[in-house]
């Protein structure tokens, strides 16, 4: 069966952009309801999607941070090429540490990182996402259960450097989040299991914006863009929007 694989995205809303940034092992269809929803309120929203995401997992093991943060690059640079002066930038997980790496080496008009690591639980935790995500498409594929089976095998004999040079990505963005100065609205849910969830507070902390606002979402796990409460996360982004300066 073929699986129908999730693309990059431009919703032409309005004069102001929004980059729409998607996490690790994710894809746009991510953020893409909230782009959508952005969209309709006069926002022009974009979505990259990373070299070796929403593609067959084998793919994504020789990819790794600085390949995703050229697609960033490239897509901060797609909106200023359509003449897009002002940028905001909403992320998702990774997505929301390249927002806030974006946030100190780009001119940008507000950051929005929604679960975005500051540490990570462990590299064996990350590698069971990798593992999972690896088998979720196999089965998406229509693979029998044996077929899957013997594909894992192989694919747990791929070595994993991705991993590695994320968690230095993650370090490094760490130590320079103090050199942001945009107006960031930091979004967590409470019930994330993938990152430990005090990176939240590390990020409104060490922000240096004075215009910066915390929100925790009680009922929602890790891609909080696709869970219960995400209604309520389309209104307050929008508003957060709404009170830049444009």
């Amino acid at each position: 069966m073929k699986v129908k694989l999730p693309k990059p995205f431009t919703f032409e809303g309005g004069d102001r952009a929004v980059l729409m940034l998607h996490g690790f092992t994710g894809n746009s269809a991510d953020v893409r309801m909230m782009g959508r929803f952005l969209e309709k309120r006069g926002y022009t929203c974009h979505a990259p999607q990373y070299k070796g995401h929403g593609v067959p997992p084998e793919e994504l093991v020789h990819t790794g941070p600085e390949d995703w943060w050229e697609d960033v690059m490239e897509a901060y640079q797609f909106l200023k090429d359509k003449g897009f002066e002002s940028i905001a930038v909403v992320g998702l997980s990774l997505g929301g540490v390249f927002s806030l790496k974006l946030g100190y080496t780009m001119p940008v008009k507000g950051i929005v990182p929604m679960c975005a690591p500051m540490y990570i639980k462990s590299e064996e935790i990350m590698y069971q996402g990798v593992l999972e995500y690896a088998r979720e498409f196999k089965r998406r594929e229509g693979k029998s259960a044996d077929q899957i089976e013997q594909e894992m095998k192989e694919f747990e004999q791929t070595p994993m450097d991705t991993l590695k040079s994320l968690q230095e990505l993650i370090a490094d963005v760490r130590n320079n989040v103090d050199m942001i100065y945009s107006p960031t609205f930091v979004v967590q849910a409470r019930h994330d299991n993938m990152i430990n969830t005090d990176s939240a507070n590390i990020i409104y902390n060490e922000v240096e914006s004075d215009d910066k606002k915390i929100k925790w979402y009680e009922e929602s796990g890790h891609v909080i863009t696709l869970d219960k409460e995400r209604e309520q996360l389309h209104e307050d982004v929008y508003e957060f929007l709404e009170s830049l300066d444009w």
